[in-house]
């Protein structure tokens, strides 16, 4: 891998830069690198990468139902002989976790690179895991990109080691690296002939007498890998920059010394090195500029060797990482006669920043030194003060004006029933004013968790609701919708049909009958599997018909069997078609009671003591219409 050098000259005559996410610079190392076949379930922050993919017309792409069908159909390509990527959000590799464990000892054929795209700090996601841990327990090589330009080398270069020690590779990403844009230098695609595909039982197939062969290739390639980390290409050491030493105020330092030799003993005496990876590389390098710093960029294996030796000269290692000390703690493992320390002072939870890493900075270094020296510069001489802004107000999540989700969660809050949840725009029903989430696990659980607590306590019976997206419903929904059906759950279920997968920004899936390719395909309904799988009591409903809702709901929770109810109405920011519908509120009939209101439509405000329809925002669904029990919202039609 070349390595980027920061003072190349650019040509950007010859638009040979651009400006590029990760999730983007990801897309366009999949082409350079000759991939045939790319896969996903969209999942912030890794959806724009099969997006961006699909763009390139020479690599088949697709949605999949599922992040485990997904890495399925790729390792199929891969098997097949092509080079295949596979895209994921952290919690998906969750679900395609048996695949992946068993692929690392199968191996491959045609190179295969899972991208797992972490979410440190939760910007859209229920837990923030350090997916690092998943490669260090397959044995699986992983490299780690901190900007756009490493985004597109480490790709490519993983396809090189995937096929070279035939082993599945994961470049890790992080929600700053997808999201951030950075300038990327685009090259050409390399021509690479197709693999042969020879059928090889003992390597692809899993049978105990042929996996205990496969666990000890694992673990021979395991040594290799071990080896390959030492080559220079997966690390980088950055020594101090001198430059910054005109920070420095001259009565700091000795008399008849130049502010370059004073850096050096300081250095020298504090023997200090740095080491980290990814993200967190950014932030270390603007902080500890006056340090050097060891850049991981492959973080599994490690390379002992390497460190070893840049710890030579050191007393103090700190170890720079988001989450977990998973560096931190191998390093220690390597024995070294130095004290190495990371998670003392980082956090283990949430993203690191610039003020984060100046703080620690300031607590290992100026303390110590101010006691002995009160001369020594303050820490605002190393790095400009941060901007802090106080006060900004807050900005909650909320379902959209017009969402069709909402009229469910308003009629489930008045049933004051038990609602199992799941992963989807309709999680936002857990804040106020609905309030109406009791649990929301991971996809697909609030149909068997309802199951779960009906069996658990009789008395809930006609009390529990649980509820799921279309795109949810056929990722994880089904085989759970088959377990209650099975296990004779009297609970009703709810799927929320808004004909899109509408969280992760609107992509398609099984029910919208598109694929990712843009060619029409089957539509599938959720009420066909409903009936596919045994339910009797099955009805399809558009919410935005809020007293026939609640209605259909009693009946069906007043039943002694297992219902499903399809609430379909298209997502209102999909709904293209002209509102002519303008809702206002009658003054004169209105009793100001706030019942429309907390609805928790933002289209309806509270101003000066007054309930009114903010018409930039309404869409006309007239739920609200049915929902004042005054008949104080009325339509008007416009001409």
């Amino acid at each position: 891998m070349k390595v980027k050098n920061e003072n190349e000259k650019l040509n950007f005559e010859s638009q040979s830069y651009k400006l590029l996410t990760g999730n983007e610079a990801i897309a366009q190392a999949a082409y350079e690198a000759g991939v045939k076949v790319a896969t996903a379930y969209p999942g912030t922050p890794s959806t724009e990468i099969l997006e961006n993919i699909s763009k390139y017309k020479s690599i088949y792409c697709q949605w999949s139902v599922n992040e485990k069908v997904a890495l399925e159909v790729a390792s199929g390509a891969s098997i097949a002989g092509a080079r295949a990527l596979v895209a994921m959000k952290h919690v998906g590799l969750n679900v395609a976790a048996d695949p992946f464990m068993t692929l690392s000892y199968t191996g491959v054929n045609g190179g295969l690179v899972i991208i797992s795209a972490d979410d440190p700090n939760m910007h859209s996601s229920q837990n923030e895991q350090d997916n690092r841990f998943y490669a260090k327990f397959a044995k699986v090589p992983m490299l780690e990109p901190s900007d756009s330009q490493e985004a597109l080398d480490m790709v490519k270069l993983a396809f090189d080691i995937s096929e070279n020690y035939d082993t599945p590779v994961i470049v890790r990403t992080t929600t700053r690296i997808s999201h951030s844009r950075s300038l990327v230098k685009i090259g050409s695609v390399i021509d690479i002939e197709q693999k042969k595909y020879i059928k090889d039982a003992k390597k692809y197939v899993m049978i105990p007498a042929y996996a205990r062969l496969r666990h000890q290739k694992l673990l021979q390639r395991w040594e290799q890998l071990k080896n390959l980390a030492e080559d220079e290409i997966f690390y980088k050491i950055f020594i101090p920059d001198t430059s910054k030493l005109d920070n420095f105020k001259p009565d700091t330092f000795e008399s008849g010394t130049s502010k370059k030799e004073n850096l050096k003993i300081y250095m020298k005496n504090q023997s200090v090195g740095i080491i980290t990876s990814g993200i967190s590389f950014q932030y270390t390098r603007e902080v500890f500029f006056n340090y050097p710093i060891f850049k991981l960029n492959m973080t599994n294996p490690i390379p002992a060797k390497a460190i070893t030796n840049f710890a030579t000269d050191k007393n103090f290692l700190i170890v720079v990482e988001e989450l977990e000390p998973f560096l931190e703690e191998q390093i220690k493992l390597l024995n070294l006669p130095v004290e190495v320390v990371g998670k003392k002072y980082f956090p283990i939870n949430g993203e690191l920043n610039l003020e984060i890493v100046q703080k620690v900075y300031n607590e290992l270094f100026f303390k110590s030194i101010k006691s002995s020296n009160e001369n020594f510069p303050s820490a605002d001489n190393f790095v400009e003060s941060l901007p802090f802004i106080e006060s900004l107000p807050p900005r909650p999540p909320v379902l959209c004006a017009g969402c069709p989700h909402r009229p469910v969660f308003h009629v489930l809050k008045k049933l004051k029933v038990a609602v199992m949840g799941d992963i989807g725009c309709y999680t936002l029903s857990v804040l106020p004013p609905l309030n109406s989430l009791d649990s929301c696990l991971c996809m697909g659980a609030g149909i068997g968790q309802a199951l779960g607590m009906e069996k658990a306590n009789p008395e809930l019976k006609g009390k529990i609701v649980s509820v799921i997206g279309d795109s949810t419903f056929f990722h994880s929904g089904i085989t759970p919708l088959i377990d209650s059906v099975y296990n004779e759950s009297t609970g009703v279920i709810i799927i929320l049909d808004n004909q899109t997968t509408a969280m992760t920004g609107h992509q398609d899936h099984p029910g919208t009958g598109k694929t990712l390719m843009g060619n029409l395909t089957e539509t599938l309904k959720p009420e066909e599997f409903a009936k596919a799988a045994g339910v009797k009591s099955i009805h399809v409903i558009d919410p935005y018909k809020i007293r026939s809702l609640e209605k259909l709901i009693k009946e069906e929770l007043a039943k002694q069997q297992l219902s499903v109810i399809v609430c379909r109405r298209p997502c209102v920011l999909l709904d293209k078609s002209k509102k002519n519908n303008l809702v206002l509120i009658d003054y004169n009939k209105c009793r100001k009671c706030g019942l429309c209101y907390q609805f928790g439509c933002p289209a309806i405000e509270l101003r000066d003591d007054r309930y009114l329809i903010n018409n930039l925002l309404c869409n006309g669904c007239g739920v609200c219409i049915d929902i004042c029990k005054w008949k104080a919202i009325e339509v008007y039609k416009e001409n």
